[in-house]
């Protein structure tokens, strides 16, 4: 039961982050600057939160099964999922925190360099997320 349960929060963790990169945030960049940044900031406070939690607890199903199976594959794909937690700390977290320096009044051409940065980063974890969710079912199928 746990390896369907890492399955569907792995999957539900891939789908939340292809949405924000194919919908939300091309969406976002036909917005004026302040506006841009005004929406970006809650948004990202609320997936951060939405997608932390799911990274985790997809990472504890993944290697619970692994614990109980023995299958390797259950621990690779809970350790992809989790990744998303140290590359948003290293690799996207100096953008956010520079994002979130700036006041909206002063939004200027600095934070559009920056927007789209974010996005070619945030790809990358919804990358990790298929990936997690292409092991999981595979390990599923064994």
């Amino acid at each position: 039961m746990s390896g369907q349960i890492a399955l569907a929060i792995a999957a539900v963790f891939a789908g939340a982050a292809l949405y924000i990169n194919v919908a939300e945030h091309p969406a976002r960049l036909l917005l004026d600057d302040r506006s841009l940044l005004a929406q970006w900031k809650p948004s990202y406070k609320r997936g951060f939160a939405m997608q932390a939690t799911l990274a985790v607890a997809g990472f504890l199903a993944g290697t619970a099964t692994w614990w109980q199976t023995g299958d390797w594959a259950w621990l690779l794909g809970a350790v992809v999922l989790v990744a998303n937690w140290p590359y948003t700390l290293f690799a996207i977290m100096p953008t956010n925190l520079r994002l979130m320096a700036i006041d909206p009044a002063n939004a200027g051409p600095e934070l559009r360099v920056l927007i789209v940065r974010w996005g070619r980063l945030h790809a990358i974890r919804t990358a990790l997320g298929f990936a997690a969710t292409l092991i999981f079912l595979l390990a599923s199928q064994r």
